[in-house]
């Protein structure tokens, strides 16, 4: 943990997957259906996910998220031989009803109550992130939902933290980002964010610039940190 305190605070933002909602999920919730292979496809799925967003964005060619992910699950699931259209529809499905982690809620709720703004800040499409929000009726504790679609590059792209701090009208000292992945962190802190790191498998930590200010395994530690 980088800090026991953080400063000043406005608003809090969220990344959405595997920080708010849980992404082990789609395939998990299948792995009757997906045999022995289950975990090496979510892994895999996941990680070609991130590997074509940053791509896309690297040589201009942007497709939204739900694109995205359905060209990353076409790979994982022809590189591990698993041929099923129907599969490959009910995973793309369970996408948009995400669970949240346990804390998600009671974390939101209380940050509202405190008279902080909230929000998230996403890859997902915008279709992706409502279906979901919705989902986990989350959005009463919610003052935005962004999606990366309104600059048409993915994070960590300057100009979609930028995005963030734009809506919330505020400096990016005042904004406090919360992410799972150290790679966003890293991005938000390079930025100018307070950045929360939620490790929540107790990854080592990335060679890149851009510290977290906190490192935490759930989002409830941060709550005496800012003062709630």
């Amino acid at each position: 943990m980088a800090s026991s305190t953080m400063p000043t605070v406005g608003a809090c933002i969220f990344d959405a997957y595997g920080t708010l909602f849980d992404l082990i999920n789609p395939v998990a919730a299948r792995a009757a259906k997906v045999g022995d292979k289950a975990q090496a496809l979510s892994e895999l799925w996941r990680r070609k996910q991130l590997e074509y967003s940053w791509l896309r964005s690297l040589m201009g060619q942007h497709v939204d998220f739900w694109r995205v992910t359905g060209d990353a699950l076409d790979f994982a699931m022809d590189a591990l031989k698993i041929s099923d259209p129907s599969l490959r529809a009910d995973l793309m499905e369970l996408y948009l009803s995400l669970p949240t982690y346990e804390e998600v809620p009671s974390v939101l709720a209380a940050l509202k109550e405190g008279g902080l703004k909230t929000g998230v800040l996403s890859n997902g499409a915008p279709m992706m992130l409502t279906s979901a929000v919705n989902c986990a009726k989350i959005s009463p504790s919610l003052d935005v939902v962004l999606s990366v679609e309104d600059v048409g590059v993915y994070k960590p792209d300057a100009r979609v933290y930028q995005m963030a701090a734009d809506k919330l009208k505020l400096p990016p000292a005042e904004i406090a980002f919360f992410s799972s992945n150290a790679w966003d962190v890293a991005g938000a802190a390079t930025f100018g964010f307070q950045t929360v790191w939620c490790n929540r498998g107790g990854a080592p930590k990335e060679r890149l610039p851009g510290a977290p200010v906190v490192e935490v395994k759930t989002l409830t530690e941060v709550l005496p940190m800012l003062g709630l």
